[in-house]
């Protein structure tokens, strides 16, 4: 039975002595009750305003009234509680029945179920015991798989498999190590897994640092190898080249057929560079190179199974850049023309190791990186050459040098790298290394100057002559001369040619492979320098120091003349091994760059013959100038000048070419010319007879005869042409002769007949011509004599010659 917790009203209590105060009071405190309120508040008032006893009163008074209330709720349900005890009573009386009831079915059920329960007893311990064999199996088994495991991954460690022994590990700690039922097997292994590993780790590093060490010295040797091989390349090419040149050669100087045949060739790329390892791994390329890449790919894989695949790509990088940086060291102790190779070789070969582990490597280092590599390693072999080029002075060290950075370059280029930077450093010094070997040859060809004896060669054996005429396409004749063979020069020429020729061939050697492909025009300028600052002013100084005879003087003009032919093979040379045409370079020619020292040296053996011709021109004085009759013959000077040409040809034609012997003549003849005319003018003569002038027409005439003379050794026009040096002692003793002077007055006959005449000299000469009529005594036997109509043209010749002046 529940009773209703219904909240009643508190009827107002009255109090006999309280106050209205009080009243309230009570009042609260009855309803806080009723409410089941908190009493807190009444009771810290109670006791702060020191009346608890007040309190006290208010909750008898209050327990009193609820009494009352209590009494009449039992009243009112009284007899429901009687009922309900009755029925209570009679539920004890069921309940006892249904115990007695209960208790024989339990009786009946453990007489049953005793011995169903200890067959069961028995069941259930006969299946835990069989779990615990099942169990046992299964753990033995485990056992057996993880013991078979450690042993497969002992062996490996042995065998330094490392990679199936990580397998194993990596097996053993994914499907056993949480299923070890042994708890001191499941220790032991957490122990050693990770020492495993471990010692794995420091093995393959162990490796991949002994393959560090010994790559350095591979790298440095296949850089010499490929090195090599693009020298045997280009070797190749020049050998081809070669060919194609003769083949060309024989086509421009014959009509002969050319025979073409097809040459195989050996694939000079770097083979074997692709092999692969009975392991698995690329090599790159362990058999004709030699490096073998597996321990570095062997480490990269077990850094991939062990995770750390991005710390070794970096470990491995800054082991490589680090020797790179090493490589870049150059040696202060040794020089680098001995070390340059070594320099360029390891470098060389550490891109080739590179580009392969970029294309083999499977990501280990990135193209950025090796371009990041590459860009470091061009900026720091710049700047050595640049060190390097600024310290040479000896033109061969720096050809050296750059024959090899340009292999080095041939080399690279074929692995992608960019090279154009090496190149620039190399076109950027192409004047130095043209002064340096301007100052060479100057060198050079100072000491072969000086030790000319000015003697004509000789030649024993078909290979001198092959090696000192043939090779410079010299010789004046095709066949083959008999030997011994004494050449038209003397040992400088072949020596300034072999010079001039090693020139060439260097500055082509310098310029080919350096980027630039038409160089042809740069060539040539230098061998113009070459040609009219250094050979050219070297014989200057030969010529106006050294020569003091005809002899000398005459070889010298010789070689002067050989010379030129030789210039004209040096640029054909220079085309030829520019790959030019040699249409193009012959369109292209200038004149003879040697022209002032060819000048200097035919005016020097001019010079010296004028000397010689002068003695003999001194007799000229033995004339008898006021002679009565015309002379018989010939003045002596003019046999001593005429014996002494011809035996001068007989020894200059042997050595000197006919156009040089012709000026020299023509030069001489002129002289001889200038000579007689200059004794009529001069103060030794005061005056002259028409019959003295007869006698020097005479001579004239044998000079002119001599000059015919040389028509078979010359043409016949330039036989004409050495005539023409006497034009002027020629003219003069015509006009002299002739039965009207006068007409040298007339424009039209004077530039006809009298064009190399000075009429200043035309009026001095005449003034001292004495007519017969002159002599002492000659009025007494003339009276009545008529004047010389002749007489009488000169004088007016004269006068109005001297009214002109």
């Amino acid at each position: 039975m529940q009773l209703s917790k219904t909240r009643r009203k508190v009827a107002p209590v009255a109090a006999e002595n309280g106050d209205s105060a009080d009243k309230l009071d009570q009042l609260l405190l009855s309803a806080a009750v009723c409410n089941g309120e908190d009493l807190g508040p009444f009771v810290r008032k109670a006791f702060a305003s020191g009346k608890p006893e007040t309190l006290l009163h208010h909750l008898r008074h209050f327990s009193r009234s609820k009494e009352s209330e209590i009494e009449d709720v039992c009243k009112a349900h009284y007899q429901d509680f009687i009922m309900a005890v009755d029925d209570l009573r009679s539920l004890l009386s069921d309940v006892d029945s249904l115990k007695s009831s209960l208790s024989n079915s339990n009786s009946q059920l453990q007489s049953v179920a005793g011995p169903l329960l200890s067959s069961l007893d028995s069941f259930v311990e006969a299946r835990n015991k069989c779990q615990n064999i099942t169990l046992a199996i299964e753990s033995l088994r485990t056992c057996i798989r993880l013991i078979e495991l450690c042993s497969r991954a002992n062996m490996h460690l042995s065998g330094n498999n490392f990679y199936m022994a990580l397998k194993c590990v990596d097996s053993i700690e994914r499907q056993f190590l949480d299923k070890t039922p042994s708890s001191t097997l499941r220790r032991m292994l957490e122990k050693q897994i990770p020492t495993i590993r471990s010692h794995i780790e420091r093995r393959i590093n162990k490796d991949f640092g002994d393959w560090l060490v010994e790559i350095r010295i591979v790298s440095r040797n296949l850089g010499q190898l490929a090195i090599g091989q693009a020298s045997a390349s280009r070797q190749r090419e020049e050998d081809m080249r070669m060919k194609q040149r003769q083949a060309e050669e024989q086509s421009r100087l014959s009509l002969r057929d050319c025979i073409y045949a097809l040459e195989d060739e050996d694939d000079d790329g770097l083979g074997g560079l692709g092999d692969e390892g009975k392991d698995g791994y690329v090599n790159g390329g362990a058999g004709m190179l030699g490096f073998d890449l597996t321990p570095l790919y062997r480490a990269y894989h077990i850094h991939q199974t062990l995770g750390f695949e991005d710390r070794f790509k970096q470990y491995y990088f800054e082991n490589r850049k680090l020797q790179l940086t090493s490589d870049f060291q150059v040696s202060s102790m040794t020089p680098f023309l001995e070390s340059h190779q070594t320099f360029f070789a390891q470098i060389a070969g550490f891109f080739i190791v590179e580009d392969r582990v970029l294309r083999t490597g499977g990501g280990l280092i990135s193209k950025m990186e090796v371009e990041n590599l590459w860009d470091t390693a061009v900026s720091k072999m710049c700047s050595v050459l640049e060190d390097q080029f600024s310290r040479m002075r000896t033109a061969n060290h720096l050809l050296l040098i750059k024959d090899y950075v340009s292999l080095l370059g041939v080399t690279l280029r074929r692995y992608g790298y960019s090279v154009d930077a090496l190149l620039d450093v190399l076109s950027k010094h192409r004047d130095k290394y043209h002064e340096l070997l301007l100052s060479d040859c100057r060198k050079q060809i100072s000491e072969a100057l000086s030790a000319d004896k000015f003697e004509q060669m000789w030649m024993n054996k078909e290979y001198e002559y092959s090696m000192n005429v043939l090779s410079f396409q010299i010789q004046t004749f095709d066949s083959i001369p008999a030997f011994p063979y004494i050449a038209p020069f003397s040992a400088t020429v072949p020596d300034c040619c072999r010079i001039v020729r090693s020139f060439v061939e260097d500055s082509v050697s310098f310029m080919s492979y350096g980027g630039q492909l038409d160089f042809y025009d740069v060539v040539k300028k230098y061998l113009d320098r070459l040609l009219t600052e250094v050979l050219d002013g070297a014989l200057l100084k030969l010529i106006s120091s050294s020569i003091h005879g005809v002899n000398q003087a005459m070889v010298m003009a010789a070689n002067m003349a050989v010379l030129e032919r030789a210039c004209d093979f040096f640029f054909r040379h220079a085309a030829q091994l520019s790959g030019i045409p040699l249409r193009m370079a012959e369109r292209g020619r200038r004149q003879f760059p040697l022209n002032k020292a060819r000048d200097a040296a035919e005016e020097m053996l001019s010079g010296l013959l004028k000397q010689k011709v002068d003695g003999f021109m001194l007799l000229i004085e033995n004339v008898n100038w006021m002679a009565d009759e015309p002379p018989q013959n010939e003045n002596e000077y003019v046999n001593e000048v005429i014996i002494f040409l011809e035996t001068l040809l007989s020894t200059a034609q042997q050595i000197l070419p006919v156009q040089v012997l012709k000026r020299v003549l023509q030069d001489v003849l002129s002289h001889i010319s200038e000579m007689i005319v200059g004794a009529l003018l001069g103060e030794s003569v005061k005056r002259f007879s028409l019959n003295a002038i007869m006698g020097i027409d005479v001579d004239i005439r044998l000079l002119e005869t001599f000059a015919e003379n040389q028509a078979p050794l010359v043409s016949e026009a330039e036989a004409n042409q050495l005539k023409t040096a006497l034009a002027e002692a020629r003219q003069l003793i015509n006009l002299l002769l002739s039965n009207h002077p006068e007409n040298f007055l007339n424009p039209v006959i004077r530039e006809r007949s009298y064009n190399a005449l000075d009429y200043r000299k035309v009026v001095t000469i005449s003034e001292k011509l004495r007519d017969p009529s002159d002599r002492l005594f000659g009025t007494f036997g003339s009276r009545g004599y008529k004047a010389n109509p002749k007489k009488k043209s000169l004088d007016s010749l004269i006068k109005r010659l001297r009214d002109v002046n």
